[in-house]
């Protein structure tokens, strides 16, 4: 798995070299597959960093880690 930092740091690289706009197309599309590919899997790893601090935050002030379930997919439709 990509590390959260080195998803964002490609992901900006992808952005720029796409806004040149002196990418052909065929790279372009396969640039911008990778990019938002990039893009849901650094937004899981904030989504579920997220849920984290909020598990924390709610032990009243006692830093307790307990597992964090991420929602499941069906959950995120609703």
């Amino acid at each position: 798995m990509v590390k959260f930092e080195d998803g964002l740091d490609r992901l900006q690289k992808i952005v720029q070299e796409l806004e040149k706009g002196e990418v052909p197309l065929e790279k372009s599309l396969t640039l911008f597959e990778e990019g938002m590919q990039l893009s849901a899997t650094c937004r899981k790893q904030l989504e579920e960093a997220e849920g984290k601090v909020e598990i924390l935050l709610k032990q009243n002030g006692k830093l307790q880690t307990e597992p964090f379930e991420p929602p499941t997919e069906k959950a995120l439709r609703k």
